[in-house]
């Protein structure tokens, strides 16, 4: 029985999604695989300085910055966070091929950024001539060396700017794969157990008035509290989710404020997609998982795109504009101004049906892909073999 490692952090939380979503979908397929969830955090763990020094790991500190909404300056950020991990290159590469020679694997698939020079180096030290896969969880990369290395592995690319990215980075085509867009838990393809009355009605909102979700990933926003103050003051019909993750703080703040609209605040959840269900349209950052968990479920967009937006998330808004699946603004400051455009009945019917027309399919897709991989290793080592014989 073949084994695949599926290697994530919990930096955002969107690589931890996707690596238990696959796992999750592999054994629904009854496929004759031995999955290993591998935190790379733990491995990593002798090498984080600055756990050493502070007792607060590096991933922390970056769900920190996004619940506090400190991301000015983070290009400059992420810049000086890859130059310690290639000065750390060596030594990362060390753990990480002893944890191989201890935990064999036969493919190993990346599902995060920046290690991917370390990881490929670490399991061909371990395992030569095995196989090592690289799944882009954003919807391209932010050049140079975010995702994708000069290296010898597969990529899974879950648009065709990463797919050009990779060509224009001298991957050739049969080491590089197409996805219809990024890792989904498998509960978005699920029938809906309710009417979206229903479900309106069992989070305490009104069955007809058009519905916001607000969404800032597991970690939450304050820049929520400005939403929610454009929301109660725009003077229209509506009313509005917010979804505060692990922000405790933000959601007591947001229960204690004096509204004029329906509203429903929830803490963290596992269920987002019930509660998208309820929605008409989708405020948020323009994350790659946050936007296609919100298209899945039928909803267009409304993000923002400025100095402060995440580097990696920027591509983001250049695609929901390509695709016409939403309004990308420079500050939600225009807010009021993308709520008459949203709401305007023959505008959103047409993002309706653009939202409609993308029919994302990965999680499912990337189990035959990893399929794929394994028959042409598996082929190549017969061959050697008899070569050898």
């Amino acid at each position: 029985m073949p084994t695949i490692d599926f290697v994530f952090h919990d930096a955002g939380g969107g690589h931890r999604n996707a690596a238990f979503a696959l796992r999750d979908v592999i054994a629904s397929q009854q496929r004759p695989w031995k999955v290993g969830l591998v935190q790379l955090q733990d491995v990593l763990d002798p090498l984080d300085l600055l756990r050493r020094l502070t007792g607060v790991r590096i991933q922390e500190c970056y769900n920190k910055i996004l619940e506090n909404g400190w991301t000015l300056g983070t290009t400059g950020l992420l810049r000086v966070l890859q130059g310690t991990i290639w000065l750390y290159h060596r030594p990362s590469v060390r753990l990480l091929e002893k944890y191989w020679r201890e935990h064999p694997a036969d493919m190993v698939v990346s599902i995060i950024p920046h290690f991917n020079r370390a990881l490929r180096e670490a399991y061909a030290l371990a395992a030569p001539g095995r196989p090592f896969v690289t799944i882009l969880t954003d919807m391209a990369d932010f050049p140079p060396r975010f995702w994708i290395e000069r290296q010898e592995q597969f990529l899974i690319c879950g648009t065709e700017r990463a797919v050009e990215q990779a060509r224009a980075f001298g991957h050739d085509d049969a080491h590089i794969f197409r996805t219809s867009g990024m890792i989904l838990k498998p509960d978005f393809y699920a029938a809906a157990k309710s009417g979206r009355e229903t479900r309106r009605r069992e989070l305490g909102l009104e069955a007809d008035l058009p519905t916001a979700i607000v969404l800032f990933g597991g970690h939450g926003s304050k820049v929520m509290l400005e939403i929610a103050e454009r929301l109660d003051s725009s003077g229209r019909r509506l009313q509005a989710i917010f979804i505060c993750g692990r922000n405790e703080r933000l959601a007591a703040r947001l229960r204690a404020r004096h509204w004029r609209i329906p509203v429903h605040i929830k803490g963290f959840t596992t269920t987002v997609f019930d509660d998208m269900w309820a929605a008409d349209f989708f405020i948020g950052k323009p994350g790659p998982g946050s936007i296609s968990e919100a298209l899945a479920m039928g909803l267009p967009v409304i993000v923002e795109c400025n100095a402060w937006t995440m580097p990696q998330e920027r591509y983001n808004t250049e695609w929901v504009r390509e695709k016409q699946v939403g309004i990308v603004l420079r500050s939600f400051r225009g807010l009021e101004a993308a709520l008459a455009e949203m709401l305007q009945p023959e505008r959103f019917a047409r993002f309706r049906a653009q939202v409609a027309a993308q029919r994302n399919r990965a999680v499912f897709e990337i189990p035959e892909i990893l399929e794929q991989i394994l028959e042409r290793a598996s082929a190549r080592e017969g061959t050697s073999t008899k070569r050898d014989g």
